[in-house]
């Protein structure tokens, strides 16, 4: 991991922690809308591009790293909590190379906050790779080899959650 790759995310998650902590009043009456119709957090900061650099370059090196490479990268979604929350990829999982960059995401955070929350995103991914056409087996496969095998949570680990929605 290079120092400047983790400075170039720790400034990223400066810049985003006030979004992603801004409080939520669930008494309003439309906060679920208003949630929905709020442009992403990485245009509201005005980091969008450099947030896009920074995930491509971190999921190319983990996607081809070694072990302590992608130890190293979880630790840094581990610790940039408002990096880990805001930013993704900015396509769809509607193609083989797409589903496996929301793949690599998804074993790079290792679980994130909450499992439960994974687990969501995991399955509507699936659901929208399947939809567009993708064998999502084999590429559930691969990222699942190179995944975490702690369960940090009482769920499983990511490497079993990712093997879990292979197709029968």
């Amino acid at each position: 991991m290079s120092d400047d790759l983790e400075a170039t995310v720790s400034r990223l998650d400066q810049a985003l922690a006030p979004i992603a902590n801004a409080p939520v009043d669930l008494d309003e009456p439309n906060w679920v809308e208003r949630m929905r119709q709020a442009p992403p957090a990485v245009v509201q900061a005005g980091v969008a591009d450099q947030a896009e650099t920074a995930l491509a370059t971190l999921l190319s090196r983990y996607g081809e790293g070694d072990e302590s490479t992608r130890t190293a990268i979880r630790d840094l979604f581990a610790r940039y909590r408002s990096f880990r929350s805001a930013v993704h990829p900015p396509d769809p999982a509607d193609t083989p190379d797409r589903f496996r960059r929301w793949l690599l995401l998804l074993s790079a955070r290792d679980q994130g906050a909450d499992t439960r929350d994974e687990l969501l995103t995991l399955t509507d991914l699936c659901r929208e790779a399947t939809g567009a056409g993708v064998e999502i087996g084999p590429i559930l496969r691969e990222v699942a080899e190179i995944s975490g095998d702690v369960d940090h949570y009482g769920m499983g680990s990511m490497r079993s959650i990712l093997l879990s929605c292979v197709p029968r």
